[in-house]
Formats: structure tokens, sequence, C-alpha cells
């Protein structure tokens, strides 16, 4: 039973339809044994593989229908007591069986295609017939091989990418070594070796890195929370005193993991060694996790695997995609079914004059295929060619390079946005701090004066006595004035502070020349990397480096730094107080060694360190200066202690720290008594360096009439600044930010109050967001949506696929959502139009998405140009088809008027067909190539996209127009041909069809805007193709009239009388009534 349950696992994993495609990169694993140092030390990590998996349809027999705890032993995935989805990714629609029911189905479940299959099916009833069997299957055939092609593409592209991830080569230990396995075949139990490399490929440093402190390793989360802070990762301490991995194996131990669930800021677990004397059982938290989506920044990692497949935390919060159907097709299919009434009601019309007599209701039959032609079958197939057309004009765009269309099925999608929401990390920003400003209070240092910064480091240290003895900066400057002197004192102790108050360790790696231990000796800068559980502070000690004043070392107890005359200053850390979210700030407490100075340093958000300072009348104005440049703002400050009021403290602190009962709030009280009249050094100006051009990007999408929405999983200051500093919000705009509700009254309050403001950018958390939209769905809908700007922060992946359907359902107007990592993708596949950044990150955004795009500032050009372009096209061809097709129906319905309401086709045979293919195919399918304005024009007025968003070039309006001109050349086509023929009925059908032919030719180029080189040859082609067939249609032309002057007047004049007047109406709407676009090109 088991062999037959893992063969139907295999032949699924092989064959199985996925509903809910995740993509992800190969590189991206999960509980870990982290080992820093291969040669001494294991660490025990939680390890997780990003590779969806479709369960099989037997997958409850199989034991993975619920989510259970489960027990892993490490190394022995044979002992596990349940069936877990295998490690691979599966995002094919079809399989080879059921490639073609698959695709027949999807295509005869919308009525359009069904009512054409009814129609070529009816012909095999003889009293139904009205022609040759070819004249309605081969439309149809051709419709159905075109969409087969395109599907079978797409399908292809898909297994390849599919086969590329899941063959991603892993080490294993096993008993018999390490051995190379394809990320496919990991399994639950299994013992990983991941290095820093192999987390992700711009991770260039060699293996074996070493880590930031013994038995730990740093955590980049920003793919999966949104969080640019690095998170520093804690092993199991049993299994420190390993000597190698392989004693992994040697031991029995296993680890209890609970359920499956969503929470990605939590995990509960234990881990137990059994053949230990006593047994050993340790506990396990988030601590000591790496979830899928994860990037390990530092150390190389061991770890056991605990889940795989849809179990894992990034899939789970993954939403189900939905099949994303255009609001163009959604239209078009609108006035199909308009015309399929039309059609239903003219034959009951034409029955109804008959008076219903003899087999009337055949007679009904017979007319529904007579004038079928009311609705077109090639409509769809000459969207569906349109729309491939556009995607490849935007894949061969040079001004976008790189840009893929992967949904090849809305790209006039782009042309109708109103709501564009987008992520922050990756997207509009870099994620690469540069340090901006030093502010001092009477003098502030930007980056075109930091040489006079460093200066000042370098006299403050390079002052040195004939003994070798640093002195003050201050002893010895006798050509400096006294204010030179208190500045350089000023800059030296700014500069200082911010080389000690953080959490950076240098960490030295091999580079090809110097070996790791060689180069941690010797503080090698060339094989230095600064890690940190923020880039905000590598940032701060790049700059101390850069302007003499290195952090060179550092352990748990000790920091050294190295001066610009190369002396090590060493300093010893007697306590540190981490940043938190609810404190805003950090300290340290540091002893320098040469003179045995015990000094507090601090820094934090300056809304809790103005309270901390000594008194001054420059802070608030500064910061507020800064933050409205979209800098983050820092307060730096110290305070000197004694050694007697240190040990004073150090005994408090303690004291708290043993505390049972409240001990969080004791220890902060203690804290807080050395947080008071702190000297103020310093701010500090850090920037997250915006994508390139994202500015004038915003400024375009909002001067198209698209609101912009940024959610992130960041912290609401961090987003706050990057929305001013992207001029998200405008400098004339106020921001409210929405205070934390955790109560409905808490949520009804805040909500009356952001009432009472206008024209104020919102700016809120997840989870207030979350008791808001619980409480007052509507309501908060209905502000936010009046906002110019919105910002939420701290959004989970959940979350924003969320807003995005609220914004759907409450506006009904088309998203677009953006974003670059693997916590995008559910609101990528939630929105209307999903575009992924391809970045630094990965590419789980850019698979999973619609369109994917290269740098933010793309998306400019690709709704501006191709969107504004592949919508406006789509409704001139939509319209054009549906002209042609009415034409020829409102002929046929003459036609049967004047000889007694008879069901008598009037073209037969080729005739019908070659009329909508080599007739008149190429020039109507041109449009595709017509444009109003140049693509410079429409970049630099956006303001025509705006429009676009009111629907006016598909509507109800411009549907009844060409429906009245349809009617009115087909009828002066029709009763013209009746009116001149002379004596034989042939003579008809050559005067009307020749006619016809020319009206369709010169319409064409009365719709057209811009001349295409290829249209005119599509206009000549057409027109020598008819000229050439006439020749081989004396079946139902007589080929000697048609070479008469008689025929040759006649169809002249009919011609002329049925596109004259359009053109006429077309010069006066041009000259008195101008389209926004005429001007601009005028």
């Amino acid at each position: 039973m088991q062999s037959l349950a893992s063969w139907l696992t295999d032949w699924n994993a092989l064959f199985g339809q996925r509903e809910w495609p995740v993509y992800c990169t190969a590189d991206e694993v999960n509980i870990y044994f982290v080992r820093p140092n291969l040669f001494n030390s294991v660490n025990l990590f939680h390890f997780l593989c990003l590779f969806l998996h479709r369960c099989c349809p037997w997958s409850r027999c199989c034991g993975m229908g619920d989510f259970r705890p489960r027990t892993v032993w490490l190394g022995h995935p044979e002992k596990r007591e349940q069936r877990y989805p295998r490690n691979v990714i599966n995002n094919q629609k079809y399989n080879f069986f059921t490639f073609l029911p698959g695709v027949l189905f999807n295509q005869f479940k919308y009525f359009f295609n069904l009512y054409f299959l009814l129609l070529a099916c009816s012909q095999f009833v003889n009293e139904l017939r009205l022609g040759a069997l070819y004249t309605y299957w081969v439309p149809l055939g051709i419709v159905l091989i075109i969409t087969m092609i395109r599907e079978a593409v797409e399908e292809i592209r898909c297994y390849l990418r599919d086969k590329e991830v899941n063959s991603q080569i892993y080490s294993k230990l096993s008993t018999r070594g390490t051995v190379k396995v394809k990320s496919s075949g990991i399994q639950v139990g299994d013992l990983i070796i991941v290095e820093k490399r192999q987390m992700h490929l711009r991770l260039t440093s060699v293996a074996h890195s070493s880590p930031p402190l013994p038995g730990s390793c740093f955590l980049r989360t920003d793919q999966l929370d949104g969080e640019t802070d690095w998170k520093l990762r804690l092993p199991v301490a049993c299994t420190q005193r390993l000597p190698t991995a392989a004693d992994l194996l040697q031991i029995r131990s296993y680890v209890y993991a609970e359920e499956p669930n969503i929470d990605i800021h939590n995990f509960i677990g234990t881990f137990t060694r059994e053949d230990g004397d006593p047994p050993v059982n340790e506990s396990l938290s988030i601590e000591n996790t790496l979830w899928a989506s994860t990037v390990i920044a530092s150390g190389t990692v061991v770890g056991v695997v605990i889940y795989t497949g849809k179990e894992l935390r990034s899939v789970m919060n993954t939403s189900n995609p939905k099949h994303k159907v255009g609001l163009f097709d959604l239209e078009v299919n609108c006035l199909t079914k308009i015309l399929f009434g039309a059609l239903v009601v003219v034959s009951l019309v034409m029955v109804a004059l008959q008076h219903f007599a003899g087999r009337w209701y055949l007679q009904i039959f017979r007319f529904l295929l007579l004038f079928s032609n009311i609705v077109p079958i090639s409509l769809r197939v000459n969207l569906d060619m349109g729309k491939m057309v556009f995607s490849w004009m935007i894949r061969k765009d040079s001004k976008i390079p790189g840009t893929v269309v992967r949904a090849s099925t809305i790209p006039e999608q782009l042309g109708r946005i109103s709501y564009l929401l987008t992520d922050k990390t990756g997207t509009l920003t870099q994620n690469e701090m540069v340090f901006r400003r030093l502010h001092l209070g009477t003098v502030a240092y930007g980056m075109d004066s930091m040489d006079e910064v460093q200066s000042h480091v370098f006299s403050a240290y390079t002052q040195v006595s004939e003994a070798g003895n640093r002195i003050s900066p201050l002893a010895k400057a006798p050509a400096a004035t006294k204010v030179r002197k208190t500045i350089s004192s000023r800059v030296h102790e700014a500069v200082k502070a911010i080389a000690l108050v953080h959490n950076v360790t240098p960490v030295y790696e091999a580079n090809g020349v110097t070996d790791q231990a060689e180069a941690e000796q010797h503080y090698e800068d060339t094989c230095r990397v600064y890690q940190a559980a923020s880039p905000d502070e590598v940032s701060l000690v790049q700059w101390t480096e850069s302007v003499g004043l290195t952090l060179v070392g550092r352990d748990q107890s000790s920091m050294q730094l190295r001066t610009p005359s190369g002396q090590i200053l060493n300093f010893t850390i007697l306590q540190m107080f981490p940043f938190t979210y609810e404190s805003k700030r950090m300290g340290i407490i540091v002893r320098d060694e040469s003179t045995g100075e015990i000094t507090f340093y601090m820094k934090g958000a300056d809304v809790v360190m103005a309270g901390i300072v000594q008194y001054n009348d420059w802070l608030e104005e500064e910061c507020g200066n800064m933050a409205r440049e979209g800098l983050r703002v820092l307060v730096v400050s110290k305070k000197s202690l004694t050694e007697e009021q240190y040990q004073d403290f150090e005994a408090r602190y303690v004291q708290a720290k043993l505390s049972v009962h409240d001990r969080s709030l004791k220890v902060a009280t203690v804290i807080e008594s050395l947080e008071m009249e702190m000297e103020l050094l310093c701010l500090t100006g850090v920037e997250d360096q915006l994508q390139a051009d994202v500015r004038p990007t915003l400024e375009i999408l909002r001067n198209a009439g698209i609101k912009v929405w940024m959610l992130t999983g960041d912290k609401l200051e961090t987003a706050t600044c990057t929305a001013k500093n992207a001029h998200l919000v405008t400098r004339n705009q106020d921001i409210h930010i929405f205070r934390p509700v955790t109560t409905r009254g808490e949520a009804h309050l805040e909500l009356n109050a952001f009432r009472r403001k206008h024209d104020c950018a919102l700016v809120i958390s997840g989870d207030s967001l979350e008791v808001c939209l619980k409480f007052y769905e509507y309501e908060f809908m209905e502000l936010a949506c009046q906002c110019p700007a919105v910002v939420c922060c701290r959004c989970a992946p959940t979350q924003k696929a969320q807003i995005v359907r609220l914004l759907q359902e409450r506006t009904g107007k088309l998203t677009c959502a953006v974003g670059d990592g693997g916590n995008d993708v559910s609101m990528i596949q939630e929105a209307d139009c999903g575009v992924g950044v391809e970045g630094k990150e990965g590419k789980q955004a850019s698979l999973a998405a619609d369109f994917s795009v290269t740098q933010f500032k793309h998306l400019g050009r690709l709704l501006m140009v191709h969107g504004r372009n592949s919508y406006k096209r789509s409704a001139a061809l939509s319209q054009f088809v549906i002209h042609r097709s009415l034409c020829i129906s409102t002929m046929q319905a003459v036609f049967s008027s004047v000889f007694y309401f008879a069901s008598v086709p009037l073209y037969q045979g080729f005739l019908i067909i070659g009329y909508s293919t080599i007739y008149t195919m190429f020039p109507v399918f041109s449009l595709v190539l017509d444009k109003d304005v140049k693509s410079e024009v429409a970049m630099l007025y956006p303001e025509l996209y705006k429009d676009l968003l009111k629907g006016r070039p598909l509507s109800f309006k411009t549907f009844l127009i060409w429906v009245l001109i349809s009617i009115y050349q087909g009828s002066i086509i029709m009763y013209g041909a009746l009116l001149l023929f002379e004596s034989e009925f042939v003579h008809i059908v050559a005067i009307s069809f020749t006619s016809l032919i020319l009206t369709e030719l010169l319409m064409v180029a009365l719709t057209i805007q811009t001349w295409h080189w290829l249209m005119i040859v599509a206009e000549l082609l057409s027109l020598a193709c008819y000229i050439a067939s006439l020749v081989f249609l004396h079946e139902f032309i007589d080929v000697y009239f048609i070479t008469t002057v008689s025929f040759l007047w006649k169809v002249t004049v009919i011609t002329l009388v049925s596109c004259l007047p359009l053109y006429i109406l077309k010069y006066l709407r041009r000259r008195f009534s101008p389209p926004n676009y005429s001007k601009l090109t005028s």
C-alpha cells in the first residue's frame, strides 16, 4: 500500500496540474543546524524549502489532508510518521494527457465559442445546411489552432522554468558523507548544508564564512515580511558540543514541531536528544528558525528540514491566485451578447413577417445561421493575435530593456489603471543606506563637506606627544581659534559616539590572497564586511570608517576602533540596551581601556530623545527639516559616568533582571534613571537610496490620475521617510499618522479625527488597519480612497492582498500591484495587473507577475505608452471587426427582405470565408500598429492617460455609432446594387461584394490616425488578392461583366455614397471639436 501511495505521489508530481502557482527561486531553504565553522561546531536552525507541491487527489489518504504537529528525526526521513508534500514546483496548468481536453474545455466553456461550435455542428443536419461545411468549420478551426499554439508555448516555458528550479543542487549529510541532491529530492528530516552564497546569488563571498558571534548567524527576511532589518538567529546549545557535522547522524535526536500555520513571527517546538545521560530537552522558538524566502547573511548553515511544499510559512501566506480576465474582454463579451440578442430578434422578425407559415421553427434556425455573422467569429482571434503583438512590442521596446510579458492576455489592462499599489524595499528603494548629513546644531556637514569632518578626526588622533601618547586635540593647536577648537572637539565626540553606539560586527573573509585567520589578525580592510540587524547601522559605521575612525573588531564584551594613524582603541562593553519598537532607541555603556572613562552613549528617534537630552532650541526644527528631505534622523547623545555611578546602576540593573514579577517594567525603570540630562552630540541623516527616476515616475503616475498606495512590511518611521523622499507625499500635503488602535471605540474616534482632514495623506500600521477593516470596513475604505496617497506599514503578505481585493470591490476600478519579493506575490496575483521588479532579492515576484520589469521607472512607459496604445488599439480593432460583420449581415437582411424573406444566403462558399480573411484581414488587423500620438508626447503629457480611465474608446456610445455606420453602409451597398444591376442575379453579387470590399478598405484608411508602412502594404495586398482571385471566382461572379465600364462606374458610385459622408463628418469633427491628442500633434 505504501509503495502504491508513493507511486501515485510521484505520478502526480510529474503530471499533476497545479491550481495555485507560487513562483520562487531554488536558493531558499529552511530548520537549520547553523555551522559557522564546519570544523568545530554544529547549530540547530529551522530549515524549510520554498517549493510548492500540488497535492495529489489522494492527499488525504496519504496523510497530507490536514496539518498536524510532527516529530522529525535528524537525518532519518524514513522515520516519518506521516506523508509530507514533496519539495517540487509544478506551475503548469496542464499535463500531457489533459492538454487537449483542457484547452478545448476552457475555450468552449464560454458562450461565445460554444455558440460557433453549435453553428458548425448544425451543418450536419440537411434541413439546416446553408452551404459547404468548410464555411463554418474552417474559421472555427483556425481560432482553435491559434489558441492551442499559444497555450502550448506558455506551457513549455512554464515547464522549463519549473525544471530549472527543481534541479538546483544542494549538499546533504548522509551516512555516505556529503552527497549532492536536487532540490526536488529534499525530504522532511534531511540534513542540508547551505552556505551563504547558495542562499542568494548576489552574495559573492567564499564558503565557510565566519559568523558574527560564535554559534549564530544573521538572517535577511525582507523577502518574507518586508523588513529590512537583519535578524540574529541562535543555535541549540547541545549541538554546539559536537566536533563535526557528521556526528549529527550518530546521535539519537529529534525535533517536535508545531503544525504548519501562517504565523511568520512565532514558532513552538522542542529539540530532544535521547542518547544523552540524562536525555537533553531544549525549547525551540522563532530565534532558532530560518523560514523559506529568507537569506542567510553570514555563517554556514546545516539544518534539518521540518516543512516542505504547501506547508511552508511563505506558501501559506500566499493567497490563491485568481484567473485574470481583463475588463476589456468582459466589455467585449457584453457587446457580443447584445449582438446575439439582435441576431435572435432579426431572425424572429423575419419569420414573423412570413406569418409563421409552414415549419417556421426550422426557418428560425435557418435565419439564425444566415445572420450568424452578426456575432463575428473572427473577433476573438483578432483580439488574441493583437494581444500577442502588443506583448511583443513591450518585450522589444529598447527603452524598457528586460521587460517580460508573462500574461499575454491582459496588456490592454495597463491602459486603465486607477490604483497602483507598490512595495517599498527593493521596489521604490534600493535598500542601500547612504549617510547624508551630520548636524551639530550650529554647523551641518553634507556630502560635499565630509572632508572637513575627516580633517577634524585626523587632527584629533594624529596630534601625539613625542613619547607616542595620544593627547587631546585641544592641547596642541596653537594656530586654531577657540571656536575652531570647539567645533573640532564636537565633531570628534560625535564621530566617536556614532562609531560606538550600534550592534554592528565586522566579519573577515578570505579574498583569494589573504586567508580568513590572517585577515582577522591584521584587520585587513579588503577582507572586512560589516553585518548588523539593520542596514542603517551599517551605513553609519561605514561613514565613520570613511572619515577615519574604523570599527575593526567586536565580540560580546569588547570593541576595537582604529584611528587614522593606525592606533587601536580598545573599549569594554559593559552593558548593551538593544533597539525595540516600543523604546525607539538603543544604548551602550563602554569603558575606554586607555583612560578608564565610562560613557553611556544613546541614539534614537527624535520623538523620544527630545525628552532625554538637555534642553536646546534647535533639535525639533532641524529634525523636521531633515525629515522633509526624506532622511532617516537619529539623535545621538552621551553621558559620562563615574565608577561609583556605574556600580550603583549595575547593582540595580541586575536586581531588576532577577525579578519574577513585572521584570520588563523594573528593568525599563532602572535604565530610564540613566536617561536624564544627556548631552546632545549630533543628528545623523541617512537616506535609503531610491531607485533611479522614482520621483519623476511617481509624478507621471499622479498626473495621469493614478493614485499610488505604498504597502510595506517595514517600520512606520522608515515608510514615512521613504514616502516623503520619493515625493509620494508632496511637500504641500499634510500627513495623518493613524494612531495605534486595538478596540472598536478607538478605531471610531481615530476615523472621526481623520474624517475632519482634507487633502491629507494617510499613514497606518497593519495592526490598526486590521481593526478598522474588522469594524468599519466601508467607512475606512471610503476615507482612504479619497486620500491622494496612502502608506500602509507593517503589512503582512495576506494583508496586502486583502487591501487590493477591497479596492477592487469598493471602487470597481482596476488595480496594479508592483513588488520585488516573495512577500509581494499575494498582492501581485490578486491585482488586475501584477508587475514584478527583478532585483537583487530574487525572482519570486517577477515570476508570479503578469509583467516583469527591471526597474520601477519602466512602469511609467509601460502604462503611459504601451498600456494606452494597447487599450486604444484593441478598442478600435474590436469595433471595426464588429462593423465588418454587421455590414455584410445588413446586406443579407436587405437581400432577404427584398426576396420575400427567403432564408437564402447572399454569398456562398469562398466569398463568405474570403471576406473576413484574405480580403480584409490584413488591413483590419493593421490597426494594431495605429497610434494617435508619439510615445514621447504620451510620456510628456500623462494627462492623456486620464481620458482612458472613463472607458470612452470602447463604450455603448461608440458601439452604437459603429452599428449605425454599419447599417447605413450595408443598406447603401445592397440597395445600390439592386437598383443598378441589369439583368442577371450574378451581377448583384459582383457589384455588391466588390463595393463591400472597397468600402472596408476605405473605412480602415478613415480610421487610421498615423500611417505605418505595413498598413499601406496591407491595403494594397488585400486589394491585389481580391483582384487576382476574381479569375477563380467565376462560379459566383461574372468575369466578363467586371471588366466592363458599367461595372466600374456602378461600384465607384456605390462606394462613394457609402464612404464620402463619413469622411466629411470626420473632417468637420476634427475642425470644430478636435480631441485632446490632436491639439498636441498639431
